[in-house]
């Protein structure tokens, strides 16, 4: 009889990273503005993740364990900085390529999305970014479906309430203000 060999698990993780990474990132820029901090963020979820990738009986949670490693590290991260944001009345102008239109509605939403506290920002991240269900979410999060639901109700009106205060006349238009997803997202 031939010993059962068990695959490596350092291999078994690397191939996740590789098949999983793009997405991660994209988790994780939804997260934090700058795309440096974003990778950096990813990579620190990594390697914590890669610490107890052991522990993960279920593979198929390891996106779910990774994003909550990533929410749990913004939120460390944020409360080590203690920065104050100070409101300014105008935006700085940014350079606007070709989708000029999507790239100033973007720039309002992440703007707008700093306005949530850390929860709030990662369930509606997850929700109608990541087009999460509410269940993953609260997976994702370690929260009742019930929580993420209503953290959610209380986090959109937040941003319907911002918006309206930043531009009444594109409140009622708004992605934002309907509960839309991003453009070139599937709905769950």
């Amino acid at each position: 009889m031939h010993a059962r060999t068990h695959p490596d698990p350092a291999l078994d993780f690397d191939e996740y990273v590789r098949r999983r990474h793009d997405a991660l990132l994209r988790s994780a820029r939804s997260l934090v503005r700058d795309p440096l901090d974003a990778q950096d963020l990813l990579q620190t979820a990594l390697l914590r993740t890669y610490g107890r990738w052991d522990d993960i009986v279920d593979k198929q949670l390891a996106d779910a364990y990774v994003r909550r490693v990533m929410i749990n590290t913004r939120t460390e991260w944020w409360r080590a900085q203690k920065l104050q944001e100070l409101p300014i009345e105008q935006f700085p102008d940014a350079p606007v390529g070709d989708c000029a239109e999507q790239q100033v509605h973007r720039a309002l939403l992440m703007d707008i999305l700093r306005v949530l506290a850390p929860q709030q920002r990662s369930v509606v991240v997850l929700r109608h970014w990541e087009q999460m269900t509410t269940e993953e979410t609260a997976t994702a999060l370690g929260m009742a479906p019930g929580t993420v639901k209503s953290t959610l109700h209380r986090a959109l009106a937040r941003l319907r309430q911002e918006l309206q205060r930043r531009d009444p006349d594109s409140a009622s238009t708004s992605a934002a203000g309907r509960g839309c997803p991003p453009a070139g997202r599937r709905a769950r």
